[in-house]
């Protein structure tokens, strides 16, 4: 069962993604509300897989998910994106995402690019 650190600012957002992935048999290890958290809560507990919030106080998704890959280049990271930040999507992977979803989630998008990503069929 892979593991998953779920990241965004939105409370109801983490659960709308945590819903989708426990339907999905992942685990979800942890929750962080900024990219602050999310880089602490990685070197924490090295999920196989992190969903990342792009815009967020005190550090944004992007910043957050440089720094992982600064320290970890093989972590799994998706980036979470409202319409209209196709520019910061792009900076994303550029900078090493492995994919993104759009809010509001689909759940079959989000499962879609989870399993490209985790290689879980």
């Amino acid at each position: 069962m892979s593991s998953v650190l779920v990241v965004d600012d939105a409370a109801f957002m983490r659960m709308m993604i945590k819903d989708i992935l426990v339907k999905n048999q992942f685990n979800v290890v942890g929750e962080a509300a900024n990219g602050q958290e999310a880089v602490d809560m990685y070197e924490e507990l090295k999920p196989d897989l992190v969903t990342m919030d792009i815009t967020m106080p005190e550090k944004d998704g992007i910043t957050a998910l440089k720094e992982i890959k600064s320290k970890h280049g093989d972590a799994n990271i998706i980036m979470c994106s409202a319409m209209g930040q196709q520019s910061m999507v792009i900076d994303a992977i550029q900078a090493g995402a492995k994919d993104f979803i759009v809010k509001p989630f689909q759940a079959d998008r989000v499962m879609e690019a989870i399993q490209k990503v985790v290689g879980v069929k």
